[in-house]
């Protein structure tokens, strides 16, 4: 006992000069996860021609006439690659800084400036549909309990709509008077509202017409001034003929005689679910935006929207899936559950590895991006052949990068108090004081479990693994729940607890498990 009492005793000394030279900050000391892996840049670099061979492979599998792809890293473009051609006829390769329509990848921006006029206070998201659109009212419910459509129906693809892709890709440049006629001719539904998840461009196309309404501009003019122009996102724009015609991918599809060009669409009020033009140079400024969200820290919130908000956009509003039968590049099985947030696709699998990102399909072009926010990632590919499906080729670089190069999450560090916990609790297990029990544990904490029980089990617990030599490193899980190991002559007891949410967190709950020694 007395190697953990030392121990103890100088933890204390650390944590209260470290107490004393912190700065005031919101919620206690708040402990902000960081990336501990000084290798993790090299690990990737060293992979990154057997990335090159996984889209070159994709390529040629596919009859792509070109592609291109981004490996962005810690807010930086790490690594780009491209193969084939933006331009059959006049044979311009394709590059980094060619110009390919995006598709649906528009959607997030969208749903990016539905949620920046949320914030400034010029809309909710519970709004009905027809406050901007008069001639939604004419709309017919499905059902007579069926609830109004609102804004959020329409972000998390829950409306009614039904999936539309291949009607959908072809209304983009209808002209906002033809979409307004459209509505007043009515539509026809397929759920009601909130019952469940239908991929919709209408719904896009809708949100943004209030974009229009509310901003009094056209949409486009606002998400440019307001998303792309603080970005620097230069090279992106809405209607292709202002792209220059070397910089251009022209579109393309396959059919019996090869490939043959497909006629690009004009903007219109359909861009705002699939209209956008960008390189890869360009969409890595929108990625490293999206990736600055995480963590949640405590540094001045000062960009073009709220951490938050980009945060609220990647998180599922709608569970669209789940994949049971999927396997990782090992072949074992990796299931994952995938969902739909406000603009973006969310998977979490069953390490728990999260994905964000979206795909874009139009005739001529197929795209994905896809980010890793809690491992600093992001990758994104662009092709010129009608729904080229390339969120598989990224899916596997994607995984190739985190399971091969293994790189990791962020690192939570243990937060003052949590240790603190931790000293205490090393040291109630062993002695059960009723003085220091009485400063840690919680009111429920004696209800739930006798004191007498407490003491009988946890000594039974602590008389197989003989005397205890240290106490190891905790491992958070967030603030106030953790786990560390107390370890002994013959294995080691894991100790998990978690605190209350108390001004002065305690132990509310706690479980003890024996581990043997190998």
């Amino acid at each position: 006992m007395k190697s953990v009492r030392v121990f103890l005793a100088t933890s204390a000394v650390l944590l209260t000069s470290a107490a004393a030279a912190a700065a005031p900050a919101p919620q206690r000391d708040y402990a902000t996860p960081r990336f501990a892996d000084p290798g993790r840049s090299e690990r990737i670099k060293a992979m990154l021609a057997g990335v090159d061979q996984v889209y070159a492979d994709f390529a040629a599998q596919k009859k792509l006439p070109g592609l291109v792809w981004g490996i962005v890293l810690d807010g930086s473009l790490l690594h780009t690659g491209a193969i084939g051609f933006a331009n059959l006829e006049k044979k311009i390769p394709a590059a980094p800084d060619t110009c390919f329509r995006i598709a649906s990848m528009t959607k997030s921006f969208t749903a990016l400036a539905i949620l920046k006029l949320r914030d400034a206070g010029r809309l909710a998201l519970h709004d009905p549909v027809e406050k901007f659109l008069p001639e939604f009212r004419a709309i017919v419910p499905l059902t007579t309990d069926a609830p109004v459509i609102t804004l959020r129906h329409l972000l998390t693809m829950t409306a009614g709509f039904p999936e539309d892709n291949p009607w959908g890709d072809r209304q983009l440049a209808v002209s906002p008077a033809d979409l307004r006629a459209f509505i007043r001719h009515g539509l026809s539904l397929s759920n009601a509202p909130g019952i469940g998840y239908e991929y919709s461009n209408l719904g896009y196309a809708l949100l943004g017409h209030v974009i229009s309404h509310v901003s009094g501009e056209p949409y486009q003019r606002y998400i440019s001034r307001e998303i792309l122009a603080p970005l620097g996102m230069k090279d992106t724009r809405w209607e292709f003929t202002e792209v220059p015609s070397g910089k251009l991918a022209l579109g393309y599809r396959v059919d019996g005689t090869g490939w043959q060009l497909e006629p690009l669409l004009h903007d219109g009020s359909y861009g705002a679910m699939g209209g956008l033009v960008t390189t890869v140079r360009d969409f890595t400024h929108y990625m490293n935006l999206h990736l600055a969200a995480w963590p949640a820290r405590n540094e001045t919130d000062g960009g073009l929207v709220r951490r938050a908000t980009l945060r609220e956009m990647h998180k599922p509003a709608e569970i669209t899936s789940l994949t049971a039968n999927a396997k990782n590049l090992a072949g074992e099985l990796a299931p994952f559950a995938a969902g739909y947030g406000y603009g973006l696709r969310w998977t979490m699998d069953h390490k728990h590895v999260v994905s964000v990102g979206h795909s874009g399909g139009l005739p001529g072009f197929g795209s994905n991006h896809t980010l890793y926010p809690e491992h600093g990632l992001g990758i994104m590919s662009f092709a010129n052949l009608t729904y080229a499906g390339t969120s598989a080729v990224n899916t596997k670089a994607g995984a190739m990068l985190i399971e091969q190069a293994r790189l990791p999450r962020r690192t939570l560090p243990a937060s003052p108090i949590l240790r603190k916990r931790q000293h205490q609790l090393a040291e109630l297990l062993q002695s059960w004081d009723a003085s220091l029990a009485a400063t840690i544990v919680a009111e429920n904490f004696f209800l739930d479990r006798s004191r007498e029980a407490w003491i009988k089990s946890s000594r039974a617990t602590f008389a197989r693994v003989g005397a205890i030599k240290s106490v190891g490193e905790i491992t958070p899980e967030n603030q106030l729940r953790g786990t560390f190991a107390l370890l002994g002559e013959t294995g080691r007891v894991d100790v998990f607890f978690t605190l209350t949410p108390e001004d002065d967190p305690r132990v509310q709950q706690l479980r003890l498990t024996f581990v043997a020694s190998p």
